[in-house]
C-alpha cells in the first residue's frame, strides 16, 4: 500500500473515532445533565399512599357505607410524538368535551397545544374524576397510548365516605377522627380494620408542586370489611314507620330497636331527632346515649324480683283504687285516677297498675338491699358492655346513698329513680323472651378480607339465667296477657301472637321542672315485646320522646312496633307455604337463567334446543318451560342498580360497568348474588361485589 494511501486511512479512522468520541461525550452530557435534573430539578420525596378503606356491609352484604375514588387527570404533553399530537389533538379535546360538557372542546385543544408548545410536563386535565370517566378517559385518543406515549397521568388521589342509602343509620353506623380523637358507632369502634396498611409512594417536585409519580415504594394493603347485623330491608322499614309516627305526634325524637332473640344480633336500629325544619334526622343515637326512667316497661322486673324471693304470688288480689299514698308522695293510675278495683296482681300488671308501687313497697320497704341484688341478678345494674363508644350504664341510688329516699322502692317499683338506656331495656325483655339467657347486643358478625371471613364475632352471655323457669313461665304469660286483655290490647294480631309491655314515664320539662299532674307533664311512651310469643325470634322496643298529644302508650308506640312486627311476618317464606307446594316438578330443558338475546340465539341454534321470546330487547330472562325454553325481556333502568343474577361474568362487568359501578368479582361461573339490591340507588364509582357459582 503506498503512503498516500495509508495516510486516507488513516485520516478515515481518525474521522470515524472523532464522530465516535463525540457521540459518546454527548451521551454522557445527556446523562449527566439528567441526573443534575432529576437531583436539581426534579427533587424526588416518598409520601404515604393512604389505601382504600373497607366496607361496612348489612347482613345480606349490601353496602352500608362505601370508599368512593376519584381520581385527578394531567397530561405530560412533552412525550407525545409530534407527528401523532398533530394527527390526533382535536380528536382528543372533542373527547374530552363529550366526557365534560361544561367545557368546549376547542378550550382544551387551546390548553393543550400552549402546554405542548411550552413543553409542560404536568398540565392539569380534569379534577376529582370518577374511576367510570377515568376509564372513557383512558380510551381517547393520544391517552390511550399511555403515561409513555400519551402522557397520562391519572393518579388516585381522593377517596371519600360515602353512605348509599343516605340518612338511614346514620348515628350508628358513625365516624372515625383520629385528628379529634373520635370515634363514633361502628365506623369508630372497628376503624382498625377498615384502615387497612399505609403505603408509601414516589413523588416528584414539578412547576413548583409536588406531584405523584405513580412508582411505589410500599404497596398499601385495602381495609377488611366489616359484616354488620342490619337488615338493611327491615332498617328501611323501622325508620319510615317511626318517623311517621313521630310526624304524626309532633314528638321531639323517637328510637326503634330490632334484636334478635336466639343471636342477640341487632337487626335495625333507628334514632331520629326533629329539627328546626320540621324533619327528623339521624343526629343522636338515643339507644345507647339516652339514659332516662323506662316507666311502667320496668314493671317486668319488679314482678320478677318479688316472685322469686316470693314476697308474692301472681294471683294475689290487690285493691286498685287509683290513688296510692306512701309516706309524702302519692302514686296514681293513669285511668284518671278511677282504680280497677279488686284485681290479681297479674292483672294489675296487665293493665298497668301503680298498684305495684304499694306492693313493692310492702315487699321490700325493709328489705331494700334485697331488691337491689335482684336486679343486679337480672343485670340491670352495668353497662352492656356493648362494641360501639358512648354507651351509658343504668344510673340509680343505692341504700345509704344521699340520693335514697323511703320512697325509692316505691318508685323503682313502677320505673323511676332508676334511669337506663332503651338498648338496655330491650335486651332485658330479650332476656325473657330468650328463657332467660341474657346475651349482649351484637352490632358485628364478622369481618371480611377479599370475600373470605377473617374473623368472626360469636353471642357474648352476660346471664346465662337470669331467673327460674317458674318465674319466667309467670311472666310470659303476663307479658302475652297485656296484648290479649291490657293495655296492648289494640296491638294484637290475627297472624302471630305478640307479647310486650306499654310505658309511660312522666319527664321533666324544658326548665327541668317535674309536675305531677299529668296535664302538664312533658312524658315518653313506649313498648317493648317480642313476637311471635309462642316462639320467640325477635324483641323489639319502640320509644316515642315528649309527643304533643296526649294518650296511650300502646296507641303512640304501638303502630311502629306493629309496623315492624307486620313487615317481618310478612316477608319470612317460613311463614307462608308455597302456592305450589306438593305439586310434582318436571324439568325436560335445561335451565338458562338470563342473557344476551342474540348469544342465547346462536346456542340454541348450534345445540338444537327449543327457545322462544317475547321480547326484541338486548338482554332476557328465562321463565321456564317444560317443552322450551322460554324468556321475557329484560329492562334496566338508568342510574338504578341492575339485576345481574344469573348472568355470565362478562355480561355481569359490562352491564355494571356501563351503569358506573366498579366491579369485584369472586369465585367462578354464574351471577349467583351481588352486594347491591336490584333496582336500589348508588354512588358513581361505588364497588359492587358479585358472587359466582
Amino acid at each position: 500500500m503506498s503512503k498516500e494511501k495509508q495516510a486516507m486511512v488513516l485520516r478515515a479512522y481518525v474521522l470515524y473515532f472523532g464522530f465516535v468520541a463525540v457521540l459518546l461525550i454527548g451521551l454522557y452530557k445527556t446523562f449527566a445533565l439528567q441526573q443534575v435534573v432529576s437531583d436539581a430539578e426534579l427533587p424526588v420525596r416518598t409520601v404515604d399512599k393512604i389505601p382504600r378503606k373497607g366496607e361496612i356491609l348489612d347482613a345480606n352484604l349490601v353496602p352500608l357505607v362505601t370508599s368512593v375514588a376519584y381520581f385527578d387527570i394531567y397530561m405530560d404533553p412533552s412525550v407525545v410524538d409530534k407527528e401523532v399530537f398533530d394527527a390526533q389533538v382535536s380528536d382528543l379535546a372533542q373527547g374530552l368535551n363529550r366526557l365534560f360538557p361544561d367545557k368546549e372542546a376547542r378550550g382544551f385543544e387551546n390548553e393543550i397545544r400552549e402546554a405542548y408548545a411550552k413543553k409542560s410536563r404536568y398540565l392539569l386535565i380534569r379534577k376529582k374524576v370518577t374511576n367510570v370517566q377515568r376509564n372513557a378517559i383512558r380510551k381517547l385518543p393520544i391517552f390511550k397510548l399511555g403515561k409513555i406515549k400519551g402522557g397520562l397521568i391519572d393518579h388516585e388521589v381522593h377517596i371519600e365516605r360515602k353512605a348509599p342509602n343516605g340518612d338511614l343509620l346514620r348515628r350508628t353506623l358513625g365516624y372515625y377522627r383520629p385528628d379529634l380523637n373520635l370515634s363514633v358507632g361502628v365506623e369508630g369502634a372497628f376503624h382498625t380494620y377498615l384502615d387497612g396498611v399505609v403505603g408509601r409512594e414516589v413523588e416528584h417536585h414539578v412547576s413548583g408542586k409536588w406531584r405523584k409519580t405513580g412508582k411505589l415504594v410500599k404497596e398499601p394493603e385495602d381495609g377488611s370489611d366489616v359484616v354488620t347485623t342490619f337488615d338493611r330491608d327491615i332498617q328501611e322499614v323501622a325508620h319510615s314507620e317511626l318517623a311517621q309516627q313521630l310526624k304524626k305526634m309532633g314528638a321531639e325524637s323517637g328510637t326503634a330497636i330490632l334484636m334478635e332473640v336466639a343471636t342477640g344480633h341487632i337487626k335495625a336500629m333507628v334514632n331520629l331527632t326533629l329539627e328546626k325544619d320540621g324533619s327528623y334526622t339521624e343526629s343522636f343515637n338515643y339507644a345507647i346515649g339516652l339514659r332516662e326512667v323506662p316507666g311502667s316497661t320496668f314493671k317486668l322486673a319488679t314482678l320478677m324480683a318479688g316472685l322469686e324471693d316470693n314476697k308474692f304470688n301472681i294471683n294475689d288480689k290487690v285493691n286498685a283504687i287509683g290513688s296510692y299514698k306512701i309516706f309524702n308522695e302519692t302514686f296514681h293510675d293513669a285511668n284518671d285516677g278511677r282504680g280497677y278495683g279488686t284485681i290479681t296482681l297479674q292483672q294489675a300488671f296487665e293493665k298497668s297498675s301503680n298498684v305495684i308501687a304499694l306492693k313493692t313497697h310492702q315487699a321490700y320497704g325493709k328489705e331494700p338491699q334485697k331488691f337491689m341484688d335482684r336486679l343486679q341478678q337480672f343485670g340491670l345494674t352495668e353497662p352492656l358492655g356493648i362494641e360501639l363508644p358512648g354507651e351509658l350504664g343504668p344510673r340509680f341510688y343505692r341504700p345509704g346513698d344521699e340520693g335514697w329516699s323511703k320512697v325509692s322502692i316505691p318508685s323503682m317499683g313502677i320505673g323511676y329513680e332508676y334511669q337506663q338506656t332503651p338498648l338496655h331495656t330491650c335486651a332485658f325483655y330479650n332476656a325473657v323472651a330468650n328463657n332467660g339467657k341474657f346475651l349482649r347486643p351484637l352490632f358485628v358478625k364478622e369481618i371480611r378480607k377479599n370475600g373470605k371471613v377473617v374473623k368472626s364475632f360469636d353471642a357474648v352471655v352476660i346471664r346465662e339465667k337470669i331467673c327460674s323457669d317458674r318465674t319466667l313461665k309467670i311472666m310470659q304469660s303476663c307479658l302475652e296477657g297485656v296484648v290479649l286483655r291490657g293495655t296492648g290490647k289494640k296491638l294484637a294480631s290475627k297472624e302471630f301472637a305478640i307479647a310486650g309491655k306499654t310505658g309511660t314515664a312522666k319527664l321533666p320539662d324544658k326548665e327541668n321542672r317535674q309536675y305531677l299532674d299529668e296535664e302538664f307533664s312533658d312524658y315518653q311512651a313506649s313498648f317493648v315485646g317480642y313476637f311471635p310469643a309462642d316462639q320467640p325470634k325477635y324483641t323489639c322496643l319502640v320509644l316515642v320522646t315528649r309527643p304533643k298529644t296526649k294518650t296511650y302508650a300502646a296507641e303512640v308506640a304501638g303502630p311502629v312496633f306493629l309496623a315492624i312486627a307486620n313487615k317481618i311476618y310478612a316477608t319470612d317464606f317460613k311463614n307462608h307455604p308455597a302456592v305450589n307446594e306438593g305439586r310434582p316438578k318436571v324439568q325436560d330443558v335445561p335451565i338458562v337463567q338470563a342473557g344476551n338475546r342474540a348469544d342465547l340465539s346462536q346456542l340454541f341454534s348450534l345445540f338444537g334446543l327449543q327457545g322462544s321470546f317475547n321480547s326484541s330487547g338486548p338482554w332476557v330472562r328465562g321463565i321456564g318451560g317444560t317443552e322450551k325454553l322460554l324468556f321475557e325481556g329484560q329492562n334496566f333502568i338508568k342510574d338504578k342498580v341492575p339485576d345481574v343474577r344469573g348472568l355470565s361474568a362478562s355480561d355481569a362487568i359490562y352491564l355494571l360497568e356501563s351503569q358506573g359501578l366498579s366491579v369485584r368479582i369472586i369465585g367462578a361461573g354464574q351471577v349467583f348474588s351481588q352486594s347491591l339490591t336490584p333496582g336500589s340507588d348508588f354512588q358513581v364509582g361505588q364497588v359492587i361485589k358479585i358472587e359466582l357459582k
